[in-house]
């Protein structure tokens, strides 16, 4: 099925959605969905991805996953290996993983899976309000809970267990902050100071800094200013690491 609006076109595929820019600049942008209680589905980033699309000029696939791991990142590594084996003219563009709060999750733990296996790393990564410690003992998620009357912490907690299925919060590909760090490619990660998942961006972004990972942190006053500048700061990143990454080959 075949989906246009505007000059953007989104059709669809055997891992999720996938959105053609009206002028595609041989770029790949993989974004893996997600919201604050680890349930959604692809079609809700589908409005991000057409402003990335047009932006960028990249082809943007948004896997579906299943919402409980491991099977969660095998879903995310299957749409990873389908963007660069399936989509564009060629099926060998530049590519860049993406990902928010669950999905920033996954986004991470596939750069280490992909690292672990010695397998093409992709040339960067963006993670926007990112869960990256399902321990959930973050300060922020108390803090900002109480400024925020439609969290609950008591939820996510319920809802974080069935995701982990019994795996141990601290398992590095479930939680990425545990995680060894090093040989990633460079990170952007975007947040919002009143956040409730905030501190999981900076700690993983002091974390990368130390393990010599390219970080480019960005935390707004709050979650109006994010989205308002979302697009621009990705689409920036994008265009930044890849044309490096060009440059190199060249």
């Amino acid at each position: 099925m075949v989906t246009v609006t505007g000059e953007v076109r989104i059709e669809a595929s055997p891992v999720g959605p996938v959105v053609h820019p009206p002028d595609p600049a041989g770029l790949i942008l993989v974004y893996l969905h997600g919201d604050r209680y680890l349930a959604n589905a692809p079609e809700s980033a589908l409005g991000l991805a057409r402003h990335l699309a047009t932006r960028t000029g990249a082809v943007v696939v948004c896997p579906r996953y299943r919402c409980v791991f491991p099977a969660a990142l095998e879903d995310a590594h299957a749409g990873y290996r389908y963007s660069r084996e399936s989509v564009g003219p060629t099926g060998s563009g530049p590519v860049v993983v993406a990902g928010e709060r669950l999905g920033a999750g996954l986004a991470a733990a596939l750069l280490i899976r992909l690292r672990d296996e010695g397998a093409s790393l992709p040339h960067g990564a963006v993670l926007v309000s990112a869960l990256l410690d399902l321990s959930l003992e973050a300060p922020s998620l108390l803090l900002n809970e109480a400024a925020d009357p439609t969290f609950r912490l008591a939820e996510l907690r319920q809802r974080a267990a069935r995701y982990a299925a019994g795996t141990a919060p601290t398992d590095p590909l479930l939680s990425p902050l545990h995680a060894n760090l090093h040989g990633l490619p460079p990170v952007q990660l975007l947040a919002a100071g009143n956040d409730v998942l905030v501190d999981d961006s900076l700690a993983f972004a002091t974390r990368a800094a130390r393990s010599g990972v390219t970080v480019d942190l960005r935390v707004r006053s709050d979650e109006a200013g994010l989205r308002a500048g979302l697009a621009p700061a990705v689409a920036a990143f994008v265009g930044e690491w890849t044309a490096a990454a060009a440059a190199r080959i060249a």
